[in-house]
């Protein structure tokens, strides 16, 4: 994916971080990015925790994600702790995933999820339910060691309703795909979804590809 935006913060934190290359000193003041290894990983963590402080508190919490691959150990264990107390989270990660859901007491409303098909899936978007205000997140990083605290990534917010629809969109087409996604179970085999005798197929690459068409 990639983003467009006359917004001025984040015109200026990219114009920063590249001056790292050239610059003599790392200034982690960003404006609007989510920049790894500065404050990227801190950022997570605090979302992940909001969410589960709403959930103690009876409001919406929800957390998707999705990622190439999903293997940090501590961002692994907020997300347990998260599920603990009651936030929904999905989990789209074409590859590796450390987490595993259904996990009695430990990861009960986790469900995680796994697209294989034509084309490579390959976007990271994060979302969080913030009680009832959602944020959107897009950018280069995985949820792995090396990408939080190894390599220079930058996550951006996403704050168009426009954008911010596409994103959930990109996000839910994956959570009701019932031909081209596969589950993860308990013991971290996956079953591939296929649809009923009175169901439609709803395939994640095939819708991907008709929406611009029919624009």
């Amino acid at each position: 994916m990639g983003l467009l935006t006359a917004d001025r913060d984040i015109g200026r934190d990219p114009a920063k971080l590249f001056n790292v290359y050239t610059g003599p000193s790392f200034d982690d003041d960003f404006r609007k990015l989510l920049i790894a290894p500065v404050t990227m990983r801190e950022e997570f963590i605090r979302m992940i925790r909001r969410e589960a402080e709403h959930a103690r508190n009876g409001e919406r919490a929800r957390i998707v994600a999705k990622v190439n691959a999903f293997e940090d150990p501590e961002i692994v264990e907020e997300l347990y702790r998260a599920s603990m107390v009651g936030v929904d989270i999905d989990l789209i990660v074409r590859d590796i995933c450390r987490l595993r859901p259904g996990l009695d007491d430990i990861s009960e409303t986790v469900n995680v999820y796994s697209v294989v098909g034509r084309f490579l899936e390959h976007s990271r978007i994060f979302y969080f339910e913030n009680a009832g205000d959602p944020e959107y997140y897009t950018g280069s990083a995985d949820r792995m060691t090396r990408n939080l605290d190894n390599h220079v990534e930058a996550v951006a917010p996403i704050e168009d309703p426009e954008i911010r629809q596409q994103l959930r969109y990109n996000l839910e087409v994956v959570l009701v795909d019932n031909r081209m996604c596969w589950e993860m179970q308990l013991g971290g085999s996956y079953v591939q979804r296929r649809p009923t005798e009175d169901e439609p197929e709803r395939n994640t690459q095939k819708y991907s590809c008709a929406r611009p068409s029919r624009r």
